[in-house]
């Protein structure tokens, strides 16, 4: 008993130390490329080798409502969030089949191609080359889907690859699953802290078009919300703007919170990211996100066969008719170095 109670003892001392190994490193992880792996040595033996940042990472609780400084754009966007949900909330009441339809149309358009193929993969990645035309033309729905303006939601997300799942990242999981869902909308001075300035985002600061929808960026959801109304009234205004942009919200926030929780890691990104199916059925192909951390500028997220990418098959569509070039796709070679079980993954 007393020679159980020995190796048990040991068998803890030593995942402490292990622990606190781990610990020691992370302090030493300062930007994305040294986040990529974390060497763990052991004075006995090398067996622990590197160790993803997933399998380490701890939550912090962050205070989202008291204790803090609210900002008018903190409230802005709070108000409108609420809005939004409240009228979805009227749903039950006012269905009609053609309010139904209208609004899953308008959520298929917004997503697809306003956030998912323009605002992430065009504008934040440069996945894909689109004639300006069609640029602003499917810039101008993701603007529509009440998601913040290009120049904004290109910023943010930049800076969550730059400093993806570290205090730094702007809707960091380590603060919370309702942190990284969407309490971090409702804190842009802690984005301000972190950033000072929106520095990433050049390529867009230097278009009239996207400084002055920045500028209007109000403006045009009233108007969006006005001729709802005028074509449907309270009805198709609860459906396509409450509904519709509901469900576009909570699928967009949970690439942010649940594809850094639930899903299967297939390449070594050395952070949190998961490829997760039931996301991407939600999101036209944007769950499939560990794939997109270890090949961000891939146009394409559903690398498998099997893994359904709505928005891969539109840009494949408008390349096919002459309207996408430059399409980025992640070579062989990336891939067996990006792979988990390929013996090269740590070169």
């Amino acid at each position: 008993m007393f020679k159980r109670f020995q190796r048990l003892s040991l068998q803890i001392h030593t995942l402490q130390a292990f622990i606190n190994t781990i610990h020691t490193h992370m302090h030493f992880i300062h930007n994305s490329k040294m986040r990529n792996m974390i060497t763990v040595s052991h004075s006995k033996d090398s067996e622990y080798g590197n160790i993803l940042l997933s399998n380490v990472m701890v939550t912090r609780k962050r205070n989202l409502f008291m204790g803090r400084t609210w900002r008018t754009i903190d409230i802005q966007i709070g108000v409108t969030i609420l809005v939004v949900h409240l009228l979805a909330l009227f749903a039950p009441f006012t269905f009609t089949w053609g309010a139904f339809w209208s609004s899953f149309a308008v959520y298929v358009l917004r997503g697809t191609f306003g956030i998912t193929l323009s605002y992430h993969r065009n504008l934040a990645h440069h996945s894909v080359k689109l004639p300006k035309w069609l640029e602003y033309t499917f810039a101008y729905l993701g603007v529509l889907a009440f998601q913040r303006d290009p120049i904004a939601w290109v910023s943010i997300h930049r800076y969550h690859h730059q400093y993806v799942d570290s205090e730094k990242d702007p809707h960091s999981p380590i603060f919370g699953f309702w942190f990284s869902h969407m309490g971090w909308l409702f804190d842009n001075g802690y984005i301000l802290e972190k950033y000072q300035e929106r520095k990433n985002v050049d390529d867009l600061k230097k278009q009239a078009f996207y400084r002055f929808i920045k500028r209007t960026y109000t403006l045009h959801l009233f108007a969006f919300a006005y001729l709802v109304y005028v074509f449907g009234e309270f009805t198709y205004l609860v459906w396509v703007v409450g509904v519709s942009t509901t469900w576009g919200y909570q699928s967009t926030f949970l690439v942010n919170s649940a594809c850094h929780i639930w899903g299967s890691q297939p390449w070594n990104t050395g952070d949190l990211s998961k490829n997760n199916w039931w996301v991407a059925l939600l999101t036209f192909g944007e769950g499939w996100h560990n794939n997109h951390h270890a090949f961000e500028y891939s146009a394409r997220h559903g690398l498998e066969w099997w893994q359904i990418d709505v928005c891969w098959y539109t840009i494949r569509f408008l390349k096919a008719v002459g309207l996408a070039t430059n399409v980025k796709l992640p070579t062989e070679d990336h891939k067996l170095k990006k792979s988990i079980a390929s013996p090269n993954k740590f070169k």
